[in-house]
């Protein structure tokens, strides 16, 4: 599996015979990034905000999720469950993704830690993508509070400070020291399986392909 990062919520999420992801696509204009040219198979959108709902940045795309349930799409298993709110201001959608066994778990726009029973529903998470930069989304001390709890093998900020981003977020830099990270593993993408997993939690900082 390689997971690339694209700024915000958007990843680019691919395995070997599987329908590629892409999750939260951004209209560049409104957000201050340059306009996203993907393409994919599935698009799962987490929140209806220019930030994260910009279908129209990815060509290809034959689904495009936008609230919970659980999917099989072209033997990815996908469960989507709803958080922070009953309202369609504040309706989040955290989406898991199984490709035969390794989990990745995107947080999207996340405003508020779960209660445990949400977190539990998640089940195993291999890879957690989390928010840590405050605003509308977790900061660095909640996102490492439910980092703590869910324990994933890796888990990869996002949605954070960058040059140029209009949302005014913290540094990723405050999540790390919540984390007690002081040299954090750092990859232009991730390329990961079930079988070079790590025991415990480690932290990814992936360069935005922007």
């Amino acid at each position: 599996m390689d997971i690339t990062w694209y700024g915000l919520s958007c990843f680019r999420i691919t395995e070997r015979k599987r329908p590629t992801i892409i999750s939260d696509p951004y209209n560049g204009k409104n957000v201050g990034l340059p306009t996203l040219k993907l393409k994919g198979d599935i698009v799962t959108i987490s929140h209806d905000a220019p930030g994260h709902n910009c279908v129209t940045a990815v060509s290809g795309a034959a689904h495009c999720l936008a609230g919970p349930g659980e999917y099989e799409i072209g033997g990815v298993f996908i469960t989507a469950i709803v958080t922070d709110g009953n309202s369609d201001d504040a309706r989040n959608v955290i989406y898991v993704y199984d490709y035969n066994g390794l989990t990745v778990a995107h947080l999207g726009d996340m405003q508020k830690v779960p209660p445990q029973t949400q977190i539990e529903a998640l089940e195993e998470v291999n890879i957690l993508l989390v928010p840590v930069g405050g605003g509308n989304s977790l900061n660095a001390a909640q996102a490492s509070e439910l980092v703590s709890m869910i324990d994933p093998n890796i888990v990869i900020p996002m949605h954070y400070s960058l040059p140029s981003l209009k949302p005014e977020l913290e540094e990723v830099d405050r999540f790390l020291k919540e984390m007690g990270v002081t040299e954090p593993k750092q990859e232009e993408s991730l390329r990961i399986s079930a079988s070079n997993l790590p025991d415990e939690t480690e932290t990814v900082i992936l360069v935005p392909k922007i």
